[in-house]
């Protein structure tokens, strides 16, 4: 075991730590999942502005994906579900009714104008090997967009779980540029199915959203009809909670009809005597018409996992967006000064007859050392030092373009350059409002494309104790002492909700409080059966004689308690409670005491109105000194 373990130990620490790297958990930089950034950088690869097989892009994600290719063909459909980057063609299933996508052979894709101008740039892509070595694959997409927080991403791995809810693309540029002008934001989701949110408990992405479907009620409010579904939900998904509701009795629909295409439409009618509006809270209470979705964003930053609110990973986004754009910019600029460099050599290399030098060297470096010199009389016009690979490239100069070379038009060329560096300098010195001026960009171009889905609006939670149907029959049968749903008596009948309480006081003395039961033995003689308000309670008042006898009334109120818990009404359990009732009477009892030598009073009266609250573990009221034999309760007073 000792050799066994330090190697176990190990092992999985490998396998955790891939499962969170390299598979479950996407990373912050550029929002992706490793199957999902393959997919992209394969799609990239082969783009040429025409539909592909997604067959074919299975196949050559393969090369870069150490999995199967029921893994990238899914993946693949879920990421063109989300409309962003992936264009589809032909059968990709349906989000609303969750039905699944054609055969990867019989469906087509192509990368989106928003992917192709936001998230590859070649030269400023950092590379590795694949898991074979055969193939380069990028680190990170260098994307300038909130990849993440769009697209939303759940994910499983060892010890812990994302998910990232979705969130409208126009909304998210919008708050980055007010991040870059230092102003809050507010963020909250958008699913692409629609819906009502409630966002009180979000709590910036570490709390939890509401979604309701979007219900519609006809006219004569015996019909009801689903619009949209709630995110995470299908029509199939939705219909199926409904059906289990109405069997469990939970709520009344005559029939269900599907009529669902391009959108949604599920026809709920009623039966007789049922309305809409007693239908629709308890839809939202029982069913998938209103659903609870958990934010909690773990994403992989810095090579480690780590758990951020939206603020932080868009701010972290939106700092990363604007050293991109730098990166850009620098790398634009360094390319213009490079063909700012040559242009400058060649002009001086033709207009000043340089090239005539070449003519009478003999060797190779003869040939590099007449060009040195030859342009070293003109080293003040030049950009930068003048180095061998610039000479070679003055010396592969075609015959036929000296012969046609057009000074006007190379210094026109020239000049053009110089305004574009000028250009990229004040952009670079001006980095934030260059920032803003690409969201504004990006918005004017994309933003309509991408409208909000889901409407933001408040809604109260809906108790499932007010709403709940009461459909069981209660009652008690005093022969076998049963009380319960499958019991048939004359006595204590109710009928309740299965979130009601049931209070049962039996003749021991006892009481408890349970849930509405099958059969419950309660004895030949309970003293009260009755249903239980959670929020008022129930008040007791009784009357108990003593060990000695002796007469005691209590007045009691019992709100909090233990379910199913017994509890005892006298003190001490050593008496017997004579009369008992729920609520508070205000009869007279009237006491005849058990007859003794000399005695001069043989009965006394007690009002009960004149009784007071007590605790359940004092012992009352003493409604006389003597030991009474019979009590009587006159009613009228």
């Amino acid at each position: 075991m000792s050799y066994v373990e330090p190697l176990m130990r190990q092992n999985f620490l490998e396998y955790a730590s891939y499962v969170i790297v390299d598979r479950a958990i996407p990373d912050l930089r550029d929002g992706c999942k490793p199957v999902q950034r393959r997919i992209l950088t394969t799609l990239f690869d082969v783009d040429d502005g025409r539909f592909h097989k997604v067959a074919n892009i299975i196949g050559e994600s393969m090369k870069l994906h150490p999995h199967g290719d029921a893994s990238i063909g899914d993946a693949l459909v879920v990421l063109a579900n989300k409309e962003y980057f992936i264009e589809r063609q032909g059968n990709y299933g349906s989000i609303l009714t969750g039905h699944p996508a054609a055969a990867a052979r019989y469906i087509e894709c192509r990368l989106t104008p928003l992917a192709r101008d936001t998230l590859f740039n070649k030269k400023l892509t950092e590379y590795r090997p694949s898991y074979d070595g055969r193939k380069q694959e990028p680190v990170f997409l260098p994307v300038k967009l909130p990849v993440l927080l769009m697209l939303g991403i759940e994910g499983i791995a060892v010890g812990m779980s994302t998910r990232v809810l979705p969130h409208n693309f126009a909304e998210l540029l919008q708050a980055q540029i007010q991040l870059l002008r230092k102003e809050p934001i507010a963020l909250f989701p958008d699913f692409r199915q629609g819906g009502l949110m409630e966002t009180a408990e979000y709590d910036d992405g570490r709390g939890k959203v509401r979604v309701r479907g979007l219900l519609e009620v006809a006219k004569d409010s015996k019909t009801i009809i689903v619009r949209q579904v709630p995110y995470s939900t299908t029509t199939e998904s939705l219909i199926s909670s409904i059906e289990t509701a109405a069997q469990k009795g939970k709520i009344k629909v005559a029939s269900i009809d599907d009529r669902t295409a391009e959108h949604v439409e599920i026809v709920l009618h009623l039966p007789r005597g049922i309305y809409a509006d007693e239908v629709v809270p308890q839809l939202y209470a029982y069913t998938q018409c209103e659903v609870s979705i958990t934010s909690s964003i773990v994403v992989i930053q810095d090579d480690r996992p780590a758990e951020l609110s939206v603020t932080e990973a868009l701010t972290a986004l939106t700092q990363r967006l604007r050293e991109q754009i730098r990166a850009e910019l620098e790398l634009e600029l360094q390319e213009l000064e490079d063909k700012q460099h040559f242009l400058t050599l060649e002009q001086i290399f033709i207009e000043n007859r340089v090239y005539k030098r070449i003519e009478t060297a003999t060797t190779s470096q003869k040939v590099r050392e007449e060009v040195y010199e030859g342009m070293d009389d003109y080293r003040m016009f030049f950009i930068r030092e003048m180095t061998d690979e610039d000479v070679e490239r003055l010396l592969q100069i075609r015959i036929r373009r000296i012969s046609v070379y057009d000074i006007n038009k190379s210094r026109r060329e020239i000049d053009d350059i110089v305004r574009a560096i000028k250009v990229c300098k004040g952009k670079l010195r001006a980095l934030t409002k260059t920032t803003i001026s690409y969201l504004e960009g990006l918005l004017e171009k994309y933003g309509d494309l991408y409208p909000r889905r889901t409407e933001i609006t408040s809604f109260d939670v809906i108790s499932k104790h007010e709403v709940a149907r009461q459909t069981l029959k209660l009652s008690y049968d005093p022969e076998s002492g049963f009380f319960g749903s499958a019991v048939k008596g004359d006595k204590h009948q109710m009928t309740v909700s299965e979130y009601d309480k049931v209070l049962i006081v039996t003749a021991d003395g006892t009481y408890r409080i349970i849930d509405p039961p099958e059969k419950h033995f309660a004895g030949q003689r309970a003293l009260a059966i009755e249903q239980f308000g959670k929020d008022e309670g129930v008040i007791l008042t009784y009357v108990y004689r003593d060990e000695e006898k002796k007469p005691w009334a209590k007045k009691i109120h019992i709100q909090g308690f233990i379910k199913d818990k017994e509890y005892d009404l006298i003190k001490g359990k050593k008496g017997k409670v004579e009369r008992l009732y729920v609520g508070e009477p205000t009869f007279l009892v009237h006491m005849s005491f058990v007859p003794m030598k000399r005695q001069r009073k043989k009965d006394d009266w007690f009002n009960l109105a004149d009784l007071g609250f007590c605790g359940l573990g004092s012992r009352g009221t003493r409604m006389a000194t003597k030991p009474v034999q019979r009590f009587k309760i006159h009613k009228g007073g």
